[in-house]
């Protein structure tokens, strides 16, 4: 019998997901989680073999789970509604064993949930397509700017806490919005949450 946790913050979903998973022969669904920090502590105390879960959810992201989970014996899967290359990108150095997209057909599910339980990964078929086409273009530097920007730090702050120049930083934050092509920080922020490049 394969034991499954799901983590899920909308309720009717979460609910669904566990109807159809119990409904095979061979899986049973041993706890459900409205949000990251419920899973962890279901995946510890029931010891499942697979966490199916989605990745933006209250108190802990589910990739913020899938790297606590790394070491452990569960297998973890990501449903989302999200195919950013940089969630699959992140989620891949997590360790998951699949990502998966909501609007998959539900027997293919059961059928990943096996082929995971065999040994295999499952990704989406669009999202490998993407990782090859897309990565982010931010050097580490670039990426440390743009996050204090995220924070709200203006660039006298950023300069002082990376201890660089006010110069440099307003360099950085120039070549951010080039390689972004975007037109301010605003936009540069969104831009990289958008793609799921924010780490």
């Amino acid at each position: 019998m394969i034991r499954i946790v799901i983590a899920e913050d909308q309720r009717l979903l979460l609910g669904a997901l566990g109807a159809l998973l119990d409904m095979e022969d061979d899986m049973e669904v041993v706890g459900q989680a409205r949000n990251g920090l419920e899973a962890l502590e279901l995946v510890e105390k029931h010891q499942p073999d697979i966490c199916i879960m989605d990745i933006e959810m209250p108190i802990m992201t589910g990739l913020d789970v899938a790297e606590k989970l790394k070491e452990s014996s569960c297998k973890v899967i990501v449903l989302t509604t999200f195919a950013r290359s940089g969630y699959f990108e992140r989620a891949r150095k997590a360790g998951t064993s699949g990502y998966l997209l909501k609007d998959s057909p539900s027997e293919e599910l059961a059928d990943s949930i096996r082929a995971i339980m065999d040994g295999r990964r499952v990704y989406a078929p669009e999202l490998i397509d993407m990782a090859f086409a897309e990565e982010n273009p931010l050097t580490e530097r670039e990426e440390q700017v743009i996050k204090l920007i995220a924070d709200g730090k203006n660039t006298k702050e950023i300069a002082s806490q990376l201890y660089l120049t006010n110069g440099t930083v307003r360099n950085y934050v120039s070549t951010i919005m080039d390689k972004l092509n975007v037109s301010n920080r605003i936009e540069a922020v969104s831009r990289l949450k958008e793609k799921g490049w924010f780490k």
